[in-house]
């Protein structure tokens, strides 16, 4: 079994809908995986997959070491950290931004009576420094842009300092200067060797930060490519995901793609 994420033939329905077909994904310690394909792929159903938040209606998913279905998942997710969309959502409007991130610790999204230590809100506020947030912290949720959100949520997946590291779409509807200085932090955060699994989906291949090791490809809910990225990211397989085809290139760890 991989030592982060083991999912095997995972098959997710909704009614007459097949989100995913038999999908295999094998990541281990220290790896950094991105998931591309387009809308409706099952990208975002792969990542609450692997986050412990939705089961499967067919195959296996070993998640640190544990086993879907056989485990305490209010147990294992602790130690998994995401930021998603949906999560974002249900973060109330008149929260503190510090509070979006130290109420991690406690898993809920909206602070009530819980009671954290000077060290909890001192780790909250060195890790919305390290997004580029930290002058924000006093602000409210519901005032911030959609970058602002979107770093503020990446503190809260680090703030229990997880084992596995899920982003669903981070760099998703930020301009370009707010997705080139997001890159620039999580290309850090992939060259740390103390920095948590990383597994990030996404629709782009320039939105793909440098030193990311190995892609899935994903297309109606099925695998086209899954292995070391130089391998996978190929203008013949990213064709195949898009459905058209595309010339990609590659330049410092970074990557392009166009109609060809």
């Amino acid at each position: 079994m991989s030592d982060v994420l083991d999912l095997r033939a995972v098959t997710v329905r909704r009614g007459q809908s097949l989100l995913l077909d038999a999908v295999d994904l094998a990541v281990d310690d220290g790896e950094r995986w991105v998931v591309l394909g387009p809308n409706g792929a099952g990208k975002s159903t792969l990542l609450s997959v692997a986050a412990g938040r939705l089961f499967p209606t067919a195959g296996t998913v070993g998640i640190l070491g544990e086993v879907l279905g056989t485990v305490d998942v209010f147990e294992l997710r602790p130690r998994i950290g995401l930021a998603s969309t949906a999560l974002s959502r249900a973060v109330p409007a008149s929260e503190r931004v510090r509070d979006v991130v130290v109420t991690a610790a406690y898993g809920v999204t909206g602070r009530w009576q819980e009671s954290y230590e000077r060290d909890d809100l001192d780790r909250a506020g060195e890790l919305l420094g390290l997004l580029g947030v930290g002058h924000l912290a006093d602000r409210t949720y519901g005032t911030l842009s959609d970058g602002e959100r979107k770093r503020t949520q990446i503190a809260r997946a680090l703030m229990t300092d997880p084992e596995l590291l899920l982003l669903d779409e981070p760099a998703g509807g930020l301009d370009l200067g707010g997705r080139e200085d997001l890159l620039r932090r999580l290309t850090a955060l992939a060259a740390d060797p103390a920095a948590p699994t990383t597994v990030l989906v996404t629709h782009h291949v320039e939105e793909i930060p440098v030193g990311t090791t190995h892609a899935l490809l994903l297309r109606e809910g099925r695998s086209v490519a899954s292995g070391p990225v130089e391998e996978v990211l190929t203008s013949a397989q990213l064709s195949a995901a898009f459905g058209l085809r595309l010339d990609v290139t590659a330049r410092g760890g970074r990557f392009s793609a166009r109609a060809a």
